[in-house]
């Protein structure tokens, strides 16, 4: 039985996509492995020639374009990408951080075009945990001014504490310390 001619680059890629295996290799980088261009080629090249597709990866000004091409049918898909610019990168003059940003785009375009696995999802690795969130605090009546210069006045309570059980204005917060700085002179 022969195989059915597939007339569209979607179909193409979806039959593409139906046999191309995660792709995980040992090359190690900022603490989780990944496939590099190579070993992706490497997989990919044989699996775009069975289903007539190709690519290329076009620089463009401050991007990296990637076309997917259906040889049959003559259909693309095309993404652009930006390279990131103003990187520094430890070690590296400015034009071999250009070539490792280039490099990296082109892995990451092309496995996003493709639908491509090609390193370990870290996302979702983390442990879990419930952080206990403090109970929402009951909303305080406003502060009522006059009586909180008169406790002040009275030695009653203190700007401190006040702060401490009530939400004040910057302004409020200031009078009140001006309030309890006279009462203590005062008292001197």
């Amino acid at each position: 039985m022969s195989e059915k001619k597939v007339k569209t680059v979607w179909g193409a890629l979806a039959s593409f996509q139906q046999e191309v295996p995660t792709i995980h290799k040992g090359t190690k980088g900022y603490g989780y492995s990944y496939a590099d261009l190579p070993t992706i080629f490497e997989v990919i090249n044989p699996l775009l020639k069975k289903h007539s597709l190709g690519f290329t990866q076009l620089i463009e000004g401050q991007s990296i374009k990637t076309i997917l091409f259906h040889t049959e049918s003559e259909g693309r898909i095309e993404s652009i990408t930006d390279i990131p610019q103003d990187v520094n990168l430890k070690g590296m003059n400015q034009y071999q951080v250009l070539g490792s940003a280039i490099t990296y785009i082109r892995r990451y375009a092309l496995s996003s075009m493709l639908g491509l696995v090609t390193d370990k999802d870290t996302d979702a690795g983390g442990e879990q945990t419930n952080t206990p969130q403090p109970p929402p605090k009951k909303a305080l009546p406003k502060l009522d001014y006059n009586k909180a210069v008169k406790a002040i006045e009275e030695g009653k309570t203190t700007v401190a504490d006040i702060l401490k059980v009530r939400t004040v204005t910057d302004a409020e917060k200031k009078a009140l310390q001006e309030v309890e700085q006279a009462v203590k002179s005062i008292k001197k």
